[in-house]
Protein backbone atom coordinates (compact mmCIF):
# COMPACT_ATOMS: atom_id res chain seq x y z
CA UNK A 1 0.00 0.00 0.00
CA UNK A 2 1.26 3.46 -0.70
CA UNK A 3 -0.51 6.61 0.57
CA UNK A 4 0.29 9.82 -0.93
CA UNK A 5 -0.78 12.83 1.53
CA UNK A 6 -1.05 16.24 -0.19
CA UNK A 7 -2.92 19.84 0.55
CA UNK A 8 -0.46 21.33 3.07
CA UNK A 9 0.49 24.80 2.69
CA UNK A 10 0.69 28.41 4.17
CA UNK A 11 -2.27 29.78 6.56
CA UNK A 12 -2.74 31.99 8.97
CA UNK A 13 -4.45 32.02 12.37
CA UNK A 14 -7.76 31.28 11.88
CA UNK A 15 -7.33 29.99 8.15
CA UNK A 16 -8.31 26.71 7.25
CA UNK A 17 -7.07 24.09 5.23
CA UNK A 18 -8.01 20.36 3.69
CA UNK A 19 -5.61 17.30 3.48
CA UNK A 20 -5.95 14.71 1.93
CA UNK A 21 -4.38 11.14 1.14
CA UNK A 22 -4.76 8.69 -1.52
CA UNK A 23 -4.34 5.12 -1.56
CA UNK A 24 -2.53 3.59 -4.28
CA UNK A 25 -5.19 0.38 -4.07
CA UNK A 26 -7.45 -0.81 -1.80
CA UNK A 27 -6.61 -0.55 2.13
CA UNK A 28 -8.43 -2.76 3.32
CA UNK A 29 -12.31 -2.58 4.23
CA UNK A 30 -11.18 -3.29 7.97
CA UNK A 31 -8.80 -1.06 8.39
CA UNK A 32 -9.06 1.98 10.40
CA UNK A 33 -7.12 5.42 9.19
CA UNK A 34 -5.45 7.77 10.95
CA UNK A 35 -3.46 11.74 11.30
CA UNK A 36 0.11 12.43 12.79
CA UNK A 37 1.64 15.45 13.06
CA UNK A 38 5.62 15.86 13.70
CA UNK A 39 6.90 19.37 14.53
CA UNK A 40 11.04 20.06 14.51
CA UNK A 41 12.38 18.34 17.24
CA UNK A 42 9.39 16.64 18.77
CA UNK A 43 8.09 13.26 18.17
CA UNK A 44 5.35 12.01 15.85
CA UNK A 45 1.89 12.55 17.31
CA UNK A 46 -1.96 11.42 16.93
CA UNK A 47 -4.00 13.97 15.57
CA UNK A 48 -7.37 12.25 14.33
CA UNK A 49 -8.32 8.38 13.59
CA UNK A 50 -11.23 6.89 11.57
CA UNK A 51 -12.83 3.72 12.26
CA UNK A 52 -12.83 1.16 9.61
CA UNK A 53 -17.13 1.72 8.41
CA UNK A 54 -16.46 5.46 9.09
CA UNK A 55 -19.02 5.69 11.95
CA UNK A 56 -15.98 6.03 14.74
CA UNK A 57 -13.39 8.63 14.95
CA UNK A 58 -10.42 10.03 17.62
CA UNK A 59 -9.19 13.29 18.13
CA UNK A 60 -6.26 14.97 20.19
CA UNK A 61 -7.61 17.36 22.64
CA UNK A 62 -5.63 19.61 21.08
CA UNK A 63 -7.74 19.35 17.76
CA UNK A 64 -11.06 18.56 19.03
CA UNK A 65 -14.16 20.71 17.91
CA UNK A 66 -11.30 22.39 15.11
CA UNK A 67 -10.46 18.96 12.73
CA UNK A 68 -12.29 16.55 11.46
CA UNK A 69 -11.63 13.33 10.04
CA UNK A 70 -13.63 11.34 7.02
CA UNK A 71 -12.77 8.79 4.39
CA UNK A 72 -13.84 7.98 1.22
CA UNK A 73 -14.10 4.25 0.56
CA UNK A 74 -15.12 4.65 -2.59
CA UNK A 75 -12.24 6.10 -3.95
CA UNK A 76 -10.20 4.84 -0.66
CA UNK A 77 -9.19 8.87 0.42
CA UNK A 78 -8.84 9.62 4.06
CA UNK A 79 -9.32 13.82 4.56
CA UNK A 80 -8.62 16.30 7.44
CA UNK A 81 -10.11 19.32 7.67
CA UNK A 82 -8.75 21.78 9.84
CA UNK A 83 -10.45 24.62 10.57
CA UNK A 84 -9.50 27.60 12.94
CA UNK A 85 -5.85 27.09 12.63
CA UNK A 86 -3.36 27.91 15.18
CA UNK A 87 1.12 28.53 15.16
CA UNK A 88 1.19 25.12 17.42
CA UNK A 89 -0.62 23.39 14.05
CA UNK A 90 2.62 24.08 12.16
CA UNK A 91 4.03 20.43 11.16
CA UNK A 92 4.26 17.83 8.99
CA UNK A 93 1.28 15.75 8.34
CA UNK A 94 1.68 12.26 8.15
CA UNK A 95 -1.17 9.87 7.10
CA UNK A 96 -1.73 5.61 8.22
CA UNK A 97 -3.02 2.91 7.62
CA UNK A 98 -3.75 1.21 11.45
CA UNK A 99 -3.82 -2.65 11.82
CA UNK A 100 -6.88 -1.99 14.27
CA UNK A 101 -10.19 -1.86 12.83
CA UNK A 102 -11.24 1.00 15.25
CA UNK A 103 -10.23 4.23 15.42
CA UNK A 104 -6.57 3.83 17.53
CA UNK A 105 -4.20 7.13 18.68
CA UNK A 106 -1.24 4.41 19.10
CA UNK A 107 1.53 4.96 17.21
CA UNK A 108 2.25 1.33 17.11
CA UNK A 109 -0.87 0.10 15.52
CA UNK A 110 -0.35 2.14 12.55
CA UNK A 111 1.73 0.19 9.76
CA UNK A 112 1.66 1.92 6.29
CA UNK A 113 2.67 5.69 6.21
CA UNK A 114 2.58 8.32 3.19
CA UNK A 115 5.33 11.19 2.72
CA UNK A 116 3.91 13.35 4.41
CA UNK A 117 2.87 17.32 3.75
CA UNK A 118 3.62 20.12 5.49
CA UNK A 119 1.32 22.51 6.91
CA UNK A 120 2.79 25.93 8.06
CA UNK A 121 0.55 28.45 10.15
CA UNK A 122 1.86 32.50 10.86
CA UNK A 123 0.49 34.28 13.43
Amino acid sequence: VQLQASGGGLAQTGDSLRLSCAASKRTGSNNALGWFRQAPGKEREFVASVGWRGLTTSYADSVKGRFTISRDSASDTLYLQMDSLKPEDTAVYYCGVSRSSTATSRLEYYRYWGQGTQVTVSS
